[in-house]
């Protein structure tokens, strides 16, 4: 096992590689090693990230961090969570933001009407606002949605978006096939590993075609349960997507060499990125 590499992978001279698109690295739980997860994640073949905001505050530690590492990459938006706390010119300092380089997706982005930590109407109003822009800037929207669907793919439709992906996507078949009716890539994260909640995402996934898959860790989040050593502390990591590769192998009856290509191919031609490691 190579220096400071996590329990749970293993580096091989002929590997695979992959492009995380869903870190929270900013998490705290990142706190105390973010440089060596990245070094970690590369060890595992991960060779690429987006690190995902929640906020214009995250947008910017993001941007900082990812301006010394190549292949790293960010989203700019603001989560439904923090739409409540926005301040009344937040929408400028975004389109400031993601005028830096390397800001290729606005988000995470969308509506939860399940925590409600921000009202139904200021919801709705910074979403709008951010679908708005994502269609000026011509750029990808990053989703998240939570108790919600019929809401946020109706405003996707007011908004004429086909470029986005269903971020951490754990709905079933008939919610997946409108995301893909509608342009979307699919998210798919350690949730599929879940034998306890993820039965309707395994059933949904025999459903997904190759050319619209996206992997995703959500690290520090959704740590694979299909994992045979877990590490310690028990959260999850960039270096672990492998895990979730092997499992919509298992599912789909993909060899792992196609998912890890079409995965890859498919963040470069939704982020506009003109190289992908």
């Amino acid at each position: 096992m190579a220096a400071g590499q996590p329990s749970g992978t293993q580096a091989q001279p002929d590997m695979l590689r992959w492009f995380d698109a869903g870190v929270n690295l900013f998490s705290s739980q990142f706190d105390a090693d973010r440089p060596q997860l990245v070094l970690q994640a590369q060890q595992a073949g991960v060779c690429g990230q987006l690190l995902i905001s929640s906020d214009l505050a995250e947008t910017a530690l993001n941007a900082d961090f990812a301006s010394n590492w190549p292949g790293l990459y960010c989203t700019a938006g603001v989560h439904p969570h923090q739409a409540a706390a926005v301040n009344p010119d937040w929408l400028q300092q975004l389109q400031q933001l993601l005028n830096q380089p390397g800001m290729v997706a606005i988000g995470e982005c969308g509506l939860d009407f399940d925590r409600m930590f921000s009202p139904k109407p200021q919801q709705i109003a910074v979403f709008s606002a951010q679908l708005t822009l994502a269609r000026q800037l011509h750029k990808a929207v990053y989703l998240h949605e939570r108790a919600a669907f019929e809401t946020q793919l109706q405003l996707l439709q007011d908004h004429q978006i086909s470029r986005g992906i269903a971020h951490c996507f754990t709905g079933n078949r008939q919610q997946m096939q409108q995301y893909l009716d509608a342009g979307l890539y699919i998210g798919i994260t350690g949730w599929l590993c879940d034998e306890r909640r993820g039965s309707e995402l395994q059933d949904a996934l025999r459903y997904l075609p190759l050319d619209r898959l996206i992997l995703e860790t959500d690290a520090p989040y959704l740590l694979p349960r299909t994992l045979t050593i877990k590490p310690k502390p028990r959260r999850n990591a960039p270096a672990f997507l492998p895990a979730i590769a092997s499992a919509v192998a298992a599912i789909g009856g993909y060899s792992l060499a196609d998912i890890s290509w079409h995965s890859r191919q498919n963040c470069q031609l939704l982020f506009g990125l003109e190289s992908l490691c």
